[in-house]
């Protein structure tokens, strides 16, 4: 079963189309891998994905319902509860702890819950570092947050942009890892990258170019996962 299907989906700005006819489905618990050299559409399919933009035409059908056609306050209601989040620069609040950003994302949603938040800082293991602010974090902790903070509201998406963009090899490894267990888990993944490896460890490939499907290919899985 198809959760996102883009059908026809352009994005113009002036006379730049910088997507252009865009076709593809994504079946439910499969991780896609989205892949360009700058300028090729990524950041920009990604924002119409994520709810954070509107295509010029074409429909966007997540879960069965079109989105495309939807005012910006309802796109904020599908991004807040049906997508998950991951950013390259964590957009984490400078002035909250780990926990109190990970409940920021449960207040915008339902009700905060510690419990569950904690247990969300757990599954990628911070529980030790809840209580620490992101200037007391490192790189791959703060993006760790960042996970646990998508993961809180139980997306039916999780879109990660760059997520090991800023790491160290042994950070991107502990990045990579959870994603992977995520998706093992059942979670549906669409990861935007410019890092060959981090593409690789996907199922399927998309490469755009020019704002347009270049290729796809699918990927053997070939990184065990790391065991705690």
């Amino acid at each position: 079963m198809n959760i996102l299907t883009l059908k026809d989906v352009s994005k113009i700005y002036g006379e730049l189309k910088a997507l252009d006819s865009i076709n593809l489905e994504v079946e439910q618990g499969e991780w896609l891998s989205i892949m360009g050299p700058s300028g090729s559409g990524k950041t920009t399919l990604m924002n119409i994905v994520g709810c954070m933009d509107k295509a010029s035409m074409g429909e966007v059908i997540l879960e069965g319902h079109d989105i495309s056609k939807l005012s910006p306050k309802e796109l904020t209601v599908i991004r807040r509860d049906r997508i998950g989040l991951v950013f390259q620069q964590f957009h984490l609040i400078n002035y909250l702890t780990a926990l109190e950003n990970v409940m920021m994302a449960q207040y915008y949603h339902s009700i905060p819950d510690e419990e569950e938040a904690m247990a969300a800082l757990d599954s990628v293991g911070l529980k030790d570092r809840a209580k620490h602010l992101p200037n007391q974090l490192s790189g791959g902790e703060q993006q760790r947050v960042c996970i646990a903070r998508a993961l809180i509201n139980h997306p039916a998406l999780i879109l990660a942009d760059e997520p090991t963009g800023n790491l160290d090899e042994k950070n991107e490894y502990l990045v990579m890892d959870i994603l992977e267990q995520l998706h093992n888990a059942g979670s549906t993944i669409i990861v935007v990258t410019h890092d060959p490896e981090v593409g690789d460890e996907a199922e399927r490939m998309v490469v755009l170019e020019h704002g347009r499907i270049a290729r796809e290919e699918k990927k053997k899985r070939k990184r065990p996962i790391l065991t705690k």
